[in-house]
């Protein structure tokens, strides 16, 4: 069974579906999920995105420039970080803020060592702040961390069961793709993470699982390495 894990939310997954903002109850509901997934005894860290707040060039309009607008869903990434850890704490779950952008009042930096060493103290540590870089999504953010801590497994929560040959919401004939290689994923072109952040994880080579948050005990399935939506390995 997988040791040590990286766990991927999008930010919409904290919002009321179609709205933007922080829904408690989903907030809370995803915090019991995580904790009854650590009875597997996995260490786990989450990296989350932003776009429940922000969602960067798209909500600049034109008129705020791409550094600037990458900067600013950064930051809310540090929002639904510090969110998720008061609810996953009042879950009882031990957790630690990491992040790339310095805001020492608010979460402690991102320190490679540090980062391991709360893990093995069975803390759940949230990554914030993307890579602290414009241009580079969370999911890369998401490979990068999975490498620098040595994960054994990259999960990637989503609004669908895994990956699709097309977009599910916009082709109801579409299919489900089992199991793919990294490289076929790569040269189809699937759109369910970016390209660099696929090459980042097929030269680290740890197997990645695409599944559907919404259904219930499927982030300790997924922790378990049970088989539910994608594998890309």
């Amino acid at each position: 069974m997988p040791k040590r894990i990286l766990l991927k939310l999008s930010g919409e997954a904290l919002a009321q579906q179609g709205e933007r903002g922080i829904d408690p109850k989903a907030l809370k509901d995803i915090a019991q999920e995580i904790k009854s997934a650590l009875k597997t005894k996995c260490q786990l860290a989450i990296v989350i995105g932003g776009g429940n707040i922000w969602r960067g060039v798209r909500d600049g309009g034109g008129i705020i420039n791409r550094v600037n607008s990458d900067n600013m869903g950064m930051m809310a990434t540090i929002i639904n970080s510090l969110a998720l850890q008061s609810a996953l704490e009042d879950a009882g779950v031990p957790t630690r803020v990491l992040t790339s952008i310095n805001v020492y009042q608010l979460a402690e930096p991102f320190i490679r060592r540090k980062a391991i060493r709360h893990l093995e103290k069975g803390r759940v540590v949230i990554f914030a702040g993307g890579t602290g870089n414009p241009f580079f999504t969370t999911d890369s953010a998401a490979a990068l961390r999975a490498s620098e801590i040595k994960a054994d497994l990259v999960l990637k929560a989503t609004q669908v069961d895994g990956v699709y040959d097309s977009d599910p919401k916009k082709n109801p004939k579409a299919k489900l793709i089992k199991e793919i290689t990294y490289e076929d994923a790569i040269k189809k072109g699937l759109k369910f993470m970016d390209t660099a952040a696929l090459a980042l994880c097929l030269e680290n080579k740890f197997p990645l699982c695409v599944f559907n948050l919404h259904k219930k005990g499927n982030i300790k399935l997924a922790v378990s390495g049970k088989k539910i939506g994608t594998t890309i390995y």
